[in-house]
């Protein structure tokens, strides 16, 4: 459990030696902060003795105020809600009661009072908060202009110097990629201590880190110290995958103390509601389930929803069968029931719960090969057309989509996939 009191030591300076923590404003809203990690370069030694000293670089930094050395953190407190005061400025939202978790579901209650934002937000009637929108009506929000200014690296003084910006990230380009659904900024309402950061084709590349706690091992603490130490070493969004006791409460933590997106993948959570038996699922206990989740803040839901009924029987003569746990709890949901997957016939309502928070789908790839021996096979790219046919339905409904994928493949069937998920 969390030491009360407990205080933060980044300790960066000895962690990153010759650099340190520098910020970049916004043009756009002049009260963004940016902030980058400076490495101090070496001399470069020339051939006749002489040397030339080097500019220092600025690299991306995803650890948030713990990279900051002058923070100090508290985790009975959290990290400050930064966006905040963005959200709430649009006038789109409003407060609403925090959920009544049902006996049973919440396990055994954590001890300690636990960092909290205060009641949760939800879209107004009829709005629509996803920054997906806000793009399609060619407005660019300040998580537009932060993300625009992290992918530039700090080079725009360079840009400037040059004369020439036909290669730097503006903000317009990043509202313009949100817009076309080449790109996703996860930035759930409920998570405002979160940096914005984007995820796109034209962007850099982003790494996730899986943390959680399971039966065998279960300790908030070890937890948001996971967090903690993921994003230190560049992890720019972290999933929270516990399946232990006390999911509720170590989601709570580390959403309150994460910098980065959290994602997560709700049905985790649903099976342990019903003991763990898939074939007691029900759609209501995952629609609580995914309500709840938005509520506490969760960035983007990892839903496997295109693994339908027909497409099981297909995974039969596969050398590794079914490698996803998503895919293989609805697998089994199907087969139990010999119904249609909730997940797949409710698409639109769990399209209207995300959009009211802003949470992303990630959709997941629950028939993806577990080897090369079954890489490309017809249950692979059965789920994939299927994929494709959601995203284009979440698109309408006006909800940030990114696709998982495409498993265990060699490296010459690569290019074949991508460009499938392109179609």
């Amino acid at each position: 459990m969390t030491r009360a009191g407990s205080t933060v030591r980044p300790e960066t300076g000895e962690l990153f030696p010759n650099s340190r923590r520098v910020y970049t404003n916004g043009e756009m809203y002049s009260s963004l902060s940016v902030p980058f990690r400076e490495v101090i370069l070496s001399p470069t030694k020339r051939a006749s003795g002489s040397s030339e000293s080097n500019n220092a670089v600025r690299i991306y930094d995803c650890s948030g105020p713990w990279g900051d050395p002058q923070f100090q953190g508290n985790v009975e407190l959290g990290l400050p809600a930064l966006r905040r005061p963005w959200i709430l400025e649009r006038c789109d939202v409003e407060e609403v009661q925090p959920p009544t978790l049902k006996p049973g579901h919440l396990r055994a209650r954590a001890q300690g009072p636990g960092p909290s934002i205060g009641r949760p937000l939800k879209a107004k009637s009829g709005a629509i908060v996803t920054q997906l929108h806000y793009a399609r009506q060619g407005i660019v929000t300040p998580e537009m202009e932060f993300a625009a200014i992290r992918e530039n690296l700090g080079r725009e003084h360079k840009v400037s110097q040059m004369g020439d910006r036909a290669w730097q990230i503006t903000p317009e380009f990043v509202r313009s990629e949100v817009a076309r659904g080449r790109a996703i900024i996860p930035a759930n309402i409920n998570h405002p201590e979160a940096e914005p950061m984007i995820i796109g084709r034209n962007f850099l590349v982003k790494i996730n880190a899986n943390i959680g706690n399971s039966a065998v091992a279960s300790d908030i603490d070890q937890e948001v110290e996971k967090m903690r130490w993921a994003t230190r070493w560049g992890a720019d969004t972290v999933m929270d995958l516990s399946t232990g006791k006390n999911i509720h409460e170590t989601r709570e933590w580390i959403l309150r103390n994460s910098p980065v997106p959290i994602g997560t993948v709700p049905i985790y959570q649903a099976l342990e509601k019903v003991g763990g038996k898939a074939e007691e699922l029900t759609w209501e206990i995952y629609r609580d389930t995914l309500i709840e989740q938005c509520l506490q803040g969760v960035d983007y839901f990892t839903i496997h929803a295109g693994v339908l009924l027909r497409y099981v029987p297909l995974t039969a003569r596969r050398a590794t069968g079914i490698v996803s746990r998503g895919g293989s709890i609805m697998a089994k949901w199907c087969l139990a029931r010999h119904q249609e997957s909730f997940l797949y016939t409710k698409f639109h309502e769990i399209c209207e719960i995300m959009r009211a928070y802003d949470v992303s789908f990630s959709l997941g790839d629950g028939l993806r090969p577990g080897s090369i021996a079954d890489a490309n096979d017809e249950a692979q790219f059965a789920e994939l057309r299927t994929q494709g046919e959601l995203t284009r339905i979440a698109w309408e409904m006006g909800c940030q989509v990114m696709n998982e994928g495409p498993g265990h493949i060699p490296m010459h069937l690569i290019k074949e996939n991508m460009d499938k998920q392109l179609e």
